[in-house]
């Protein structure tokens, strides 16, 4: 992939539109005028999953993706040591033409692995024919005389589509804190979503990440043995857990492919869509002694087993879940030769119950701040003021000095993906308005007041508490079915009954409280940015259930509104 290159001269990329392009090209997925029957925007698992499928059922269907190739999160999130943290073979397509003839070279791909692997795809089954890159949508609204989509790009074209499905996923709208200065800052600094294609060598440099998510996490490691200085900004201790990367051998892939057909079966009938699941038993139907062997034994195999692979009540008991937490300092904190670092990253009073903030997979990141060039700063209660041409200030006056600087601090999370968009209802208002005041949709496919609007792995679906290509291929099938199903009965279009829509997210709002979810603020009650609505943005019941209620949904559609052709 080249470069994500911006439109437009700025200090670093922060918003989708940077990556806008005027096309030359004006036929096939660029016409000015597109008409098609499906427009998917997004072109990662969700959108490439949505074009095969629905291609194969005899549609005319395009990809509008704001990058420039397929791969969505892994075409974007090329920062230093980028990589999944769900296990293959659970993270890939389920398409018996594409694993058949891929092999994997570790269980825990990085993005290089992955854009690879999207590349796999593409030749086997064509997706790249069928999409328009570097095109960013703006605004959509639905007409019903019509019953179209009209859909509108930043570059100045339209499109026209029975059915409109976004497959932009839960961090499609990137966060960067309103910091004065950021702009006078002299050195290299980049949001870990907006990183640049090319390589930053941090060799001999004064270096910051702010941020402990994820990408925090990933680029703490990478950089952690090469910089000179190596400062980590933290507001949050991140509970992270072993990851257990290790390489695998073609012969034992090519083996094991005799049970995928099984096996990606199985994963749509677990609680995070994994090929593991919860203990049948609670934390304390065990003695001290099993408990603790049970908690050994997830913490060695690794991965999402010591958070969804423990007690069943760990995520709705409080003092389960406090047992977690025992055991995941003590495992920790013995990594980590500082006492003060060892109380900021890991600190004996519990910060937060243990997994209700998505835990981050790690394989040497607490070791990182053993190494006297790496230091970690606790802003919890001394906030970043601003920036200048050197570096960071606090609130205290504290000012480091640094040559580059890594934002790592995340997304506006799960909703944030569909209200960049400038999607307008049939009642003339805004999803991004009405949505400040909390997310609304039915089954978490579809939105009221937007009629043949369908979005996966988005607002309301299992989401960020699911495997993505679980989630997606469990969302996917059911709006393919709900589209072939409309065709079948002449439907012109559906739109979600309000009483279904309250009825759904009364749901989620009761899932969600029958568990520790709503004690902490998190990516599960929308995330941390600044005035946003504090509500459960997830389906917090299981992949399982969530396929068995949606299906019976499907069965009557009784939900929806339906005006015939």
């Amino acid at each position: 992939m080249g470069e994500q290159t911006p439109s437009h001269a700025k200090k670093f990329n922060t918003e989708l539109t940077d990556y806008s392009k005027a096309h030359v090209e004006k036929t096939g997925p660029y016409a000015s005028n597109l008409e098609v029957d499906s427009l998917i925007v997004g072109g990662g698992f969700a959108g490439v999953f949505m074009l095969k499928t629905l291609r194969d059922r005899g549609h005319k269907a395009v990809i509008y993706e704001a990058g420039n190739d397929i791969g969505g999160t892994w075409r974007w999130n090329c920062y230093p040591g980028a990589a999944v943290d769900s296990e293959v073979p659970e993270y890939e397509f389920s398409w018996p033409e594409v694993w058949k003839t891929w092999n994997w070279s570790t269980n825990y791909p990085n993005y290089e692995d992955l854009r690879a692997y999207f590349d796999h795809v593409d030749k086997v089954v064509g997706i790249k024919k069928d999409c328009a890159f570097n095109t960013v949508v703006v605004g959509a609204h639905f007409d019903t005389n019509l019953g179209r989509w009209l859909v509108k790009t930043s570059d100045g074209r339209t499109a026209k589509a029975k059915y409109l499905i976004l497959g932009t996923g839960f961090a499609a709208n990137r966060y960067v804190p309103p910091w004065p200065g950021m702009d006078k800052f002299k050195g290299i600094i980049h949001h870990s979503s907006f990183w640049p294609d090319e390589k930053i060598d941090v060799k001999g440099k004064r270096c910051a990440v702010i941020g402990t998510g994820a990408s925090g996490v990933q680029i703490v490691q990478a950089w952690g043995p090469v910089a000179d200085e190596l400062k980590v900004f933290q507001r949050t201790p991140n509970l992270a857990i072993p990851m257990r990367k290790r390489e695998l051998t073609i012969t034992e892939q090519e083996n094991a492919k005799r049970f995928y057909p099984e096996l990606f079966k199985y994963r749509e009938n677990t609680f995070v869509g994994l090929l593991y699941d919860w203990q049948e038993k609670d934390t304390f139907d065990d003695t001290p002694e099993a408990r603790e062997e049970l908690y050994e034994k997830m913490w060695a195999d690794g991965g999402f087993r010591f958070w969804a692979g423990v007690y069943k009540d760990s995520l709705f008991t409080a003092d389960a879940n406090r047992e977690s937490y025992k055991f995941w300092v003590k495992k920790t904190r013995g990594r980590i030769s500082d006492p003060r670092k060892q109380d900021i990253l890991a600190p004996l009073k519990m910060p937060h119950f243990f997994g209700i903030k998505r835990p981050c997979l790690e394989f040497n990141y607490y070791e990182q701040f053993n190494r006297p060039s790496v230091d970690v700063v606790d802003i919890h209660d001394n906030a970043i003021k601003e920036f200048d041409e050197a570096g960071i200030v606090l609130e205290d006056g504290t000012r480091y000095d640094f040559d580059v600087i890594a934002v790592a601090t995340g997304f506006d999370i799960v909703t944030g993906a569909m209200t960049q968009l400038g999607l307008k209802s049939i009642n003339d208002t805004k999803l991004e308005d009405e949505w400040k005041n909390g997310a609304n949709t039915y089954l978490g496919t579809t939105v009221g007041g937007y009629p043949n609007l369908f979005n996966i792995y988005g607002a309301h679906g299992p989401t960020l508490l699911a495997n993505g290509p679980t989630c997606v291929e469990v969302q996917g099938r059911w709006i393919a079915d709900c589209i072939t199903k409309m065709e079948a009965n002449g439907i012109k279009y559906i739109n979600p009954k309000p009483e279904a829509v309250k009825a759904w997210k009364d749901h989620i709002l009761e899932l969600n409280n029958l568990t520790l979810f709503p004690t902490t603020r998190s990516t599960y009650m929308g995330g941390s940015i600044p005035g946003k609505v504090r509500e459960p943005v997830c389906y917090i019941g299981g992949m399982y259930r969530y396929a068995k209620e949606a299906r019976k949904a499907l069965d009557t559609m009784d939900g929806f509104d339906k005006v015939m052709d």
